[in-house]
């Protein structure tokens, strides 16, 4: 495969002009995010087959794609590079031969992909496979002349058969599509994916899909599962709704998500939320019992942590000692009653129905679990990630009417569950009947309640959270304008505080309220609620309302009021220097300034080797996580993606500013997908700490600490208060010491930190940003000094050579 990996080097090019290239991995449409195929498989944004076949088919035409880093390598040097696993390494290696040629065993000769099929050397379906994709891309390979060659001549030597590929297009649909949910062949799907313009890569673009339990979900497989009707379909592909405003819908939200599952326990006696496997570890619940909680959890969606409000798949349970690791092995197997079970006969993933009938489990075991599954949302498909209703289910053979006469009646088959308070055995919808609601998660708890102990109020009983889930409110103003939604959606969601939900509720179960009155009441707050968020103001990417600003103590109670009356404007608190400085920060070094007083990008500086490459990119980033990438030429700001189409910056460092542009926008937490900001982020190790805190220590320097959900900066004890940052980190910032220090002054070569190097800039009088100024005479960086930075930058491993290595 040498000659092959050279032309992809910039070499001469052995495939000479081609059709396409192979699909080289996913493009996030939502995110603009670009993953490498296998990555896209570990985030089961694609199916393991299809994921398998795709890198098939890219070692079947030259060699594994990282469209990430713009390279093609070697099956080797792709596990090497993580770009694949080792678990794929000979299937890979085989697929590859398609290239190198494979050998006859019977006269050593090197011989080609459908001479290989005719010996039996390689499956036929396969092989069909690998000749497809050359046949999609760069064409049939000669494995002798080392190039693509013409069908003609790949006939006449024998290397193909006039028509073969013609009649097996079907039987070649091993393609999985998530965005449309069919099966297509290779070259069909090469015409559903796009060209990345500036590195040639084919990219299969994934689209703003539905959020399952383990991956996306199409609006056409919510379709095919009587989810959405088909009105509601079409208005999602014409554009007049949009998946968010689909997902409120209660059926929706709970055939994707499900309605929760028993998440932890509520201890009477120290108004206490507990996990399940901390009340067994305090001597509080019994073993069996807790086993039992935490694999109806496993076997539902996902294991809780109700104190942090924060839900994990198994094993991130086990990694973040929400459960111990004793239960792993045994919560693994309940969690594939939402993952699928592998038949041993036919390896297909396949339900916890079918692994009951197929006496994969214990019954009873298999009752247990198919039972909590309906009663917090339905039978679980574990190929399309959703629940189901019960028709569906009876069609895709996942329930049959006789499991479901048995999971109804209550009996003693059914009951395996145990209430803990009264000793009974209980089915699982029963349990949840005598559980109370966390005011503030809306999460299911089971009480704990010893003899003393009386009826806690603070916590909300599960019949009262059903009655008003029932209640359904024609939304007129909001977030939720235009659309149907419970009183419960309403009643838990930001428009009210945890006092606010307690009193209603409280009134209401006290008979002081109706679900009329109550309905009338939650109306009124959400109405006064939203008139406050109607005065806006320019945040660093999206607009901040009048509420954010006073919950972030940057505005009191009386600007807020005097902006509603009118007696002041938008504009004019704008001007108060404070109010500016948390919108939008002051200007980070936004570019150089020469001697002979012109002024420079600091891409441009390191262009013309005036800045030296590392110094350059760390200058850029610190722009990028400060709100954005500046023009100082113009007097512009971009956002990083604007800033590449406009020429301020490279498609070279492109990569490196998106990564610290989330420092604004937000990072995704992958453990429940939520937006968590760049402290938080180096909390979860998402991040190296000593690039976090050089971003974080730019962002204080340049007006505070953005808060990447609010779109705006907030001051040092706000951020306490939402997790944002802590005391330790900002005693960290305060020390100018060497691990502060991530800034170079090119002019005197010391490290500094942001704030000083800020100091040593000077202000463009034209347009008030702040400039870098490259002292004495303008020398360009000499290759040595180049070089020198790059080795010192390079961390190599030395490894000891051992005596039997000789």
């Amino acid at each position: 495969m040498a000659p092959i990996r050279e032309a992809t080097n910039g070499k001469q090019n052995v495939f000479g002009k081609h059709k396409h290239r192979p699909v080289a991995g996913i493009f996030l449409e939502k995110t603009k995010e670009k993953k490498t195929i296998y990555e896209a498989m570990k985030k089961r944004l694609l199916k393991p087959g299809t994921a398998l076949a795709l890198l098939e088919a890219q070692a079947a035409t030259g060699g594994i794609l990282d469209p990430v880093n713009n390279r093609t390598l070697t099956v080797e040097e792709a596990i090497k590079a993580q770009i694949v696993g080792p678990e794929m390494k000979e299937k890979l290696l085989a697929a590859g031969r398609a290239v190198d040629g494979y050998v006859d065993s019977s006269t050593n000769e090197t011989i080609s992909v459908y001479q290989a099929i005719q010996k039996d050397l390689l499956p036929k379906e396969n092989g069909l496979r690998l000749l497809e994709a050359q046949m999609s891309t760069h064409g049939l390979f000669d494995p002798i002349e080392k190039k693509c060659i013409a069908v003609e001549s790949a006939i006449e030597k024998g290397y193909y058969e006039k028509g073969l590929l013609n009649n097996k297009m079907e039987e070649l649909k091993v393609f999985y599509n998530p965005n449309t949910q069919e099966n297509l062949n290779y070259s069909h799907l090469l015409e559903k994916c796009t060209v990345e313009p500036e590195t040639d890569m084919v990219l299969l673009p994934i689209f703003i899909t539905f959020k399952g339990l383990r991956r996306g979900v199409s609006s056409s497989e919510l379709l095919a599962s009587n989810i959405i009707n088909k009105e509601t379909y079409d208005d999602l592909q014409m554009g007049r709704t949009t998946t968010q405003d689909v997902m409120l819908m209660e059926t929706v939200k709970e055939f994707l998500q499900g309605k929760g599952s028993i998440s932890g326990v509520a201890v009477f006696s120290t108004n206490e939320r507990m996990s399940i496997y901390k009340a067994m570890k305090q001597g509080i619940l019994m073993p069996g019992t807790a086993l039992v909680l935490l694999e109806a959890q496993a076997a539902t969606g996902f294991m809780f942590d109700p104190v942090k409000n924060r839900k994990y798949s198994v094993d991130e349970a086990v990694k973040n000692k929400v459960v111990g690791p004793e239960f792993h092995a045994k919560l693994l197997s309940a969690e594939r009653a939402v993952t699928g079970y592998k038949d041993p006969y036919t390896g297909e993933t396949i339900s916890l129905f079918e692994a009951l009938s197929k006496d994969l489990m214990v019954k009873e075991h298999g009752i247990r679990l198919l039972e909590a599954q309906i009663a917090t949302g339905g039978i679980i498909d574990p190929i399309n990630s959703h629940r189901l209703p019960v028709e569906v289910a009876y069609k895709r053979g996942f329930l049959t009417e006789d499991m479901n006469a048995i999971l109804e009646d209550s009996g003693d088959d059914t009951k395996g569950f145990f209430d803990p308070n009264t000793k009974d055995n209980l089915t699982y919808l029963e349990l949840m009947e005598r559980c109370v609601i966390d005011p503030v998660t809306g999460l299911c708890l089971l009480p704990l309640i010893g003899k003393s102990d009386k009826l806690n109020i603070s916590f909300i009983d599960y019949n009262t959270k059903m009655e008003l889930k029932q209640t359904m409110v024609k939304m007129t103003c909001g977030k939720y304008m235009g659309m149907t939604v419970s009183l419960w959606e309403l009643l838990m969601s930001e428009y009210f505080d945890e006092n606010q939900r307690q009193e209603i509720i409280n009134k209401y179960k006290q008979g002081k309220l109706t679900i009329k009155t109550v309905t009338t009441t939650v109306l009124e707050i959400i109405e006064k609620s939203v008139k406050t968020t109607t005065v806006v103001f320019e945040g660093i990417r999206e607009t901040v309302t009048g509420k954010q600003l006073l919950e972030a103590d940057i505005i009191t109670d009386k600007d807020l009021e005097e902006l509603e009356m009118g007696k002041i404007s938008v504009n004019k608190l704008k001007e108060d220097e404070t109010v500016r400085m948390y919108l939008q920060g002051k200007s980070s070094i936004a570019g150089v300034l020469l001697p002979n007083s012109q002024i420079m990008t600091i891409y441009q500086a390191r262009q013309k080797a005036l800045l030296r490459p590392g110094t350059a990119l760390i200058l850029l980033e610190a722009q990028a996580a400060t709100g954005f990438v500046i023009d100082p030429i113009a007097n512009r700001k971009f956002s990083v993606e604007e800033s590449v189409k406009a020429g301020i910056i490279g498609a070279d460092v492109y990569q490196k500013l998106c990564s610290a542009e989330r420092a604004v926008t937000g990072y995704k937490d992958p453990s429940d997908g939520k937006t968590i900001s760049l402290f938080q982020a180096m909390q979860r190790d998402l991040i190296i700490r000593e690039h976090g805190i050089r971003l974080l220590e730019a962002q204080i320097a340049t007006g505070g600490i953005i808060d990447p959900i609010n779109s705006h900066r907030i001051p040092v004890q706000v951020a306490y208060k939402r997790g944002l940052f802590d005391e330790v980190m900002n005693q960290v910032l305060d020390d100018p010491s060497d691990d502060t220090k991530g800034f170079f002054d090119p002019n005197t070569h010391e490290n500094l930190t942001y704030l000083q190097l800020m100091d040593r800039c000077v202000t463009d009088p034209s347009t008030g940003l702040c400039l870098l100024p490259l002292k004495g005479k303008v020398h360009k960086i000499n290759i040595d000094d180049t070089l020198r930075e790059v080795f010192r930058s390079t961390m190599v491993t030395v490894k000891p050579k051992l005596p039997q290595d000789s």
